[in-house]
């Protein structure tokens, strides 16, 4: 398993931290569960940390965020930047939610605030037939986002998908990049968190509760781990 180089791009509170853990630790958590051997680095871009040359990086994992990849914030420019370098270097990369989503604009895709509103809870995804990363007919993962992938960018092929999220699943034409709409790494715990969380914003009492009521139903999380660290491991090809 090569080192994984996870970019963090959203910070989680310090008392749902000392609970839930830090976003590179969710994802630590869930790749070690597919593979023990998995070994980490982490970029705390959102603290100012400078990213590294992606051509030198065995795998790229970038992570959720707050955020929104249209925010006027300093870190985002460069963060694209490091996207498309790391896609002309063909280094196994993967992102989730907004991780997704900045993959997405920053190789020509378009990303906004969609008219549908909050994903929150867990949603049921239908998965592309033959699609070489994730298998079975259907999968269902926890999301908590606004925003989406309205128009995937040209070479990337929509692998999930659903009636809220049309592009919920990427593959690029390079063959070494995937990414993902919904939050494998999440628990029910941290998802029902992220459904209190979005009811304080802006989401509607009624969908908060259908979202919070949706995770007792199980989680396919542990599957789609399992495919993004098959996908991470996959040899670099020139």
């Amino acid at each position: 398993m090569p080192k994984i180089t996870i970019v963090e791009t959203g910070l989680v509170s310090p008392e749902r931290r000392a609970r839930h853990g830090s976003f590179p630790q969710m994802f630590e958590r869930m790749i070690s569960q597919a593979d023990a051997s998995a070994s980490f680095a982490t970029v705390r871009l959102v603290d100012g940390e400078a990213l590294p040359d992606p051509a030198g990086l065995e795998a790229i994992l970038i992570t959720g965020s707050s955020a929104g990849v249209y925010d006027d914030l300093d870190w985002i420019a460069p963060l694209e930047r490091f996207v498309r370098a790391a896609y002309q270097a063909r280094v196994p990369m993967a992102g989730i939610c907004f991780g997704h989503q900045l993959i997405a604009q920053a190789l020509g895709g378009t990303v906004r605030k969609s008219e549908r509103g909050w994903g929150i809870g867990r949603h049921v995804y239908h998965v592309v037939p033959d699609n070489g990363v994730i298998d079975g007919e259907k999968i269902a993962i926890a999301c908590s986002h606004q925003d989406q992938v309205i128009e995937p960018p040209a070479g990337a092929t929509t692998i999930l998908h659903s009636a809220f999220t049309p592009h919920a699943g990427l593959v690029y034409a390079n063959g070494a990049v995937l990414s993902v709409q919904p939050h494998p790494e999440f628990t029910a715990a941290f998802a029902h968190i992220c459904c209190e969380k979005a009811g304080q914003d802006s989401a509607p009492e009624t969908l908060v509760a259908t979202a919070k009521a949706s995770l007792q139903q199980p989680l396919d999380s542990a599957d789609l781990g399992r495919a993004i660290a098959r996908f991470l491991a996959k040899p670099r090809t020139s």
